[in-house]
């Protein structure tokens, strides 16, 4: 039977409480005969009889030592059955356990299937809002989006990518020339910037790609743009005080006029233009300036040290410095 139901368990297509049930069989079985080893010929050979009492040896014990043996007996008869209730209930107790865990395991599993499921079809309906002909529609997408890489760690590039993407498209084509861009960034590219400029830069698997944006004046104030490709960027009179561009590529970017005042650009490529910018406490500490424009930028307190590319002579030909101007 032991034979039986452990072969049954492992080979018969049946459900898994099934299954840990013949286990369980054969398991108990095994035990009881264990313990009937145990209490039979085991217990004889330690007690020094290898053979059972004969019918003679039996007849010459006293009354008083046959009560006892019966009482030894039913002693040893009884922990026998109270080791054979613990084994039971050891093995159908770990069973249930397993069972359970199993189960919240399956839960859990089936709650993350659903969870993503909703994921990608609040994704999908967000990518359909966002080409939508209506502003507010487009809006509610682009918050819609944000929302989903906060509560979808994994979705996090993704939804950045397809953020960055959006202002690429966006904004004015090259066709537009320069002359008539708009005054201000659309509303939505504007949406779109803010929500990339607060992103958790901790989910990062790479930094944001706006090279050649055309978004005079817009609004990037503290944004955290570390490492972000802006190559050939238009930001003409931009709002960027405090941004952090620590890294940032800005090779052919125009930056006339803008507001960079308190920016961290230590590191940052920046072959661009700055002529008129307000570099006011600006940290350029290691900043390649090679062939930058430089003239009628504020630099009053600005940190120079280190930067290549340029001396502190032509510097202080162009643009603007004060007392508290470190080089």
């Amino acid at each position: 039977m032991i034979a039986v139901t452990a072969w049954a368990s492992q080979t018969l297509n049946i459900p898994d409480w099934g299954r840990w049930t013949l286990a369980g069989i054969s398991l108990a079985g095994a035990s009881a005969l264990g313990i009937a080893l145990l209490i039979g010929p085991a217990a004889r050979r330690l007690a020094g009889e290898p053979h059972p009492l004969t019918q003679t040896e039996r007849q010459q014990m006293t009354a008083t030592e046959r009560v006892e043996a019966v009482n030894a007996a039913r002693h040893t008869l009884i922990q026998a059955a109270t080791g054979l209730v613990v084994i039971g209930g050891v093995i159908f107790t770990g069973q249930g356990l397993w069972y359970t865990a199993q189960s919240l395991d399956a839960s859990r599993q089936a709650q993350r299937t659903a969870e993503q499921g909703q994921i990608t079809d609040r994704y999908t309906k967000a990518i359909e809002q966002i080409g939508s002909d209506r502003l507010d529609v487009r809006l509610g997408g682009l918050y819609a989006l944000e929302r989903i890489a906060t509560d979808s760690p994994r979705d996090h590039q993704t939804v950045y990518d397809v953020l960055a993407a959006f202002v690429r498209e966006h904004d004015p084509k090259p066709s537009v020339t320069a002359a008539k861009l708009p005054a201000q960034p659309d509303t939505d590219v504007q949406a779109a910037l803010t929500i990339i400029g607060r992103r958790n830069t901790r989910l990062d698997a790479h930094r944001p790609n706006l090279n050649n944006i055309r978004i005079p004046q817009a609004d990037l104030s503290g944004a955290y743009l570390r490492g972000a490709d802006l190559t050939g960027a238009n930001l003409t009179d931009a709002y960027l005080s405090r941004a952090n561009l620590t890294d940032a590529h800005l090779d052919g970017a125009d930056l006339t006029g803008a507001n960079l005042n308190g920016a961290y650009l230590s590191r940052a490529r920046l072959f661009a233009n700055l002529s008129g910018a307000d570099l006011r406490g600006a940290n350029l500490n290691g900043a390649h300036l090679y062939s930058t424009n430089l003239d009628g930028a504020n630099l009053s307190g600005a940190d120079l040290r280190h930067v290549d590319g340029t001396t502190e002579k032509e510097i202080r030909a162009v643009a603007i410095v004060d007392a508290e101007t470190q080089f």
